[in-house]
């Protein structure tokens, strides 16, 4: 992070009930996008495969590259409004493989990608009735995306990542101070789990979540869970998302954040793990993936 960087900067979170209609998602995205930029943000998450949610054929038959009109779109608001957008995630087509890849990416001001993220962890899962085999069709990715953003660095993970606290200590060793988790959680998982683990990630690592979740009854029959929220490096829940659609939003405060880390340095006193190495001096950003 450039040390004449400004402390703060105002983050939304978007939560959507994502559907079949890529283009209606698209629009909706749109106006939910265009309210967080009037409330002040200038960096804006979006959930988990936020342009459309119906099923694995449907996964597959949408599938874009990276440089298709799904993330055109978004990196078309990034330059509009001068914001950072992490594109919550979508199914990205991955040349010469019959998978697919569930992947976030981040796109700066300037409408450039300046990283992306594969989700790693692939969820495979009886919940509510409802089976969930996502390795039967995504390719798991391999590596990490923490992203410098002028006044932080960003890592990002997607949705079941968020049960594996050991890739966000991974990516606290390469910078980051704030997680951007887009996340399609499901309603009897999310009940049970989805705030604990979110606030878990943070305390832990003492840096700022910003968890845009789905919401509500999807065309494949699944449902979110919602609850999209912004929760800073005490655990603190600092704001969250109405019922149904719409956007939390809060400013990110590196100061607090490394006030915090210096009257409670936890991530200094561990003992498995780390090299006592500042953990600025490996960040990183992801690859960015070939377009096709």
């Amino acid at each position: 992070m450039d040390g004449s960087a400004p402390h703060t900067m105002r983050a939304a979170v978007i939560q959507m009930t994502s559907g079949a209609d890529r283009d209606a998602n698209i629009a909706h995205a749109t106006e939910l996008v265009t309210q967080a930029v009037i409330d002040g943000a200038q960096l804006v998450v979006l959930p988990e495969t936020w342009n459309r949610m119906a099923g694995i054929s449907a996964a597959h038959a949408d599938a874009e590259s990276l440089d298709g009109s799904t993330i055109e779109c978004a990196r078309g608001w990034a330059t509009a409004h001068g914001i950072w957008i992490i594109a919550g995630s979508i199914a990205e087509r991955i040349p010469g493989s019959p998978r697919i890849a569930n992947t976030s990416v981040v796109i700066g001001p300037d409408g450039d990608l300046r990283g992306s993220y594969r989700k790693q962890h692939l969820f495979d899962a009886q919940v509510a009735g409802h089976q969930y085999r996502e390795s039967e069709y995504v390719e798991a990715g391999d590596a990490l995306c923490v992203v410098d953003i002028g006044a932080c660095n960003v890592g990002v993970s997607v949705c079941y990542d968020l049960r594996f606290p050991e890739i966000y200590r991974a990516m606290i060793d390469r910078g980051a101070q704030v997680f951007a988790i887009p996340s399609a959680f499901t309603a009897r998982t999310g009940q049970a789990h989805w705030e604990i683990l979110v606030r878990a990630r943070a305390i832990e690592n003492l840096a700022y979540v910003c968890a845009a979740n789905q919401v509500g009854r999807h065309a494949d029959g699944s449902e979110s869970y919602g609850h999209s929220m912004i929760v800073d490096p005490w655990g603190d829940v600092v704001a969250r998302a109405p019922d149904g659609p719409g956007i939390a939003i809060a400013t990110l405060d590196m100061s607090h954040l490394e006030d915090i880390r210096a009257i409670f340095p936890a991530l200094t006193h561990r003992r498995i793990g780390w090299d006592g190495e500042d953990p600025a001096s490996s960040l990183h950003q992801g690859p960015s993936h070939p377009a096709s």
